[in-house]
């Protein structure tokens, strides 16, 4: 249990570790963030959008909740300032425990809507560190508009925090 536990805050100071080293490399810009997390959401209680009992908007399994929980605890310092997420349970469920634990509302955007999800985030945040909880289809979409490179996130790919900062085009991931 203290294994775990010390693993846990090793991963935590690794985070905002890199979080830091991101921020100090990247050129204030006026019109763009000072950072973005995106995360996929955490895993579906269907299994999958492939599986034969795939659903349009289903729950997070067991697994998911977990993961969601684990994402909360190696965020909580990392200066988030607002959280967006899709209109799907899974992502909503995902952005949950990182939202109750640093009392932020998580605003919806709509998936498809990558364009205006990128207009927001220059209007609304452009000095703020920002967390999105998306999707593998709209992840990759919404890293490239951001200024990022071109990426393909696979289908049962749930552990990755990327972290990407807007005004040179830096991203890094690391796994959860």
């Amino acid at each position: 249990m203290a294994a775990r536990r010390a693993l846990r805050v090793a991963k935590r100071r690794v985070v905002v570790s890199a979080i830091a080293a991101l921020c100090l490399l990247a050129p204030s810009v006026a019109f763009a963030q000072k950072l973005v997390i995106v995360v996929r959401h955490a895993e579906r209680a269907d299994g999958g959008s492939m599986s034969k009992t795939a659903q349009t908007d289903p729950l997070l399994s067991k697994e998911g909740e977990t993961r969601a929980l684990r994402l909360a605890s190696m965020l909580a310092e990392s200066g988030i300032k607002a959280i967006y997420a899709t209109e799907y349970h899974r992502t909503q469920d995902t952005a949950a425990p990182i939202a109750k634990k640093l009392g932020l509302a998580v605003q919806t955007h709509k998936a498809v809507d990558v364009p205006g999800l990128v207009a927001a985030l220059k209007a609304d945040h452009a000095n703020d560190v920002v967390l999105i909880v998306g999707h593998s289809n709209s992840m990759p979409l919404l890293i490239k508009a951001l200024g990022g490179p071109a990426l393909v996130i696979a289908e049962d790919e749930y552990d990755a925090i990327y972290f990407l900062v807007p005004a040179t085009g830096t991203l890094s991931k690391i796994r959860y």
